[in-house]
């Protein structure tokens, strides 16, 4: 995913660029849209942003999106990480809005499981959102 690859630079070239940081900017962001399951993609971007910005300092090139991948990455595991926690700190809740939710072909009774839902935790109904 780097190009690590070395290039002699002619004067008046502009350097290469490091395209690592775009990719780990991408899968930071799909980390990000796609929890809990996305931690994986967010580990990606996590990683991907370190690799980018270690092999721009080598080459002496710029990385861009590398900060943003780790950023997006960090702030994708943040959440999915506590939207696990909350499945498994509220396991039978959980299981309860879920039967419910399949159950309510209406708006009318969805907006009944979401405050059942939190009446019983005291969190919004978008924790178990997935």
């Amino acid at each position: 995913m780097t190009d690590n690859s070395p290039e002699p630079r002619t004067d008046g070239q502009p350097p290469r660029m490091e395209r690592g940081g775009l990719w780990g900017l991408f899968f930071g962001m799909a980390g990000l849209l796609l929890p809990p399951y996305g931690a994986v993609l967010s580990v990606f971007g996590v990683v991907q942003g370190f690799r980018a910005r270690r092999a721009a300092r080598a080459n002496g090139t710029t990385a861009p999106g590398a900060i943003l991948s780790v950023a997006f990455g960090l702030a994708g595991l943040v959440l999915s990480g506590t939207m696990a926690a909350v499945a498994i700190a509220y396991q039978d809740e959980v299981a309860d809005y879920r039967s419910c939710s399949a159950l309510a072909h209406t708006v009318a009774t969805q907006a009944e499981c979401d405050e059942a839902w939190e009446e019983s935790t005291g969190l919004p109904p978008t924790a178990v959102g997935w």
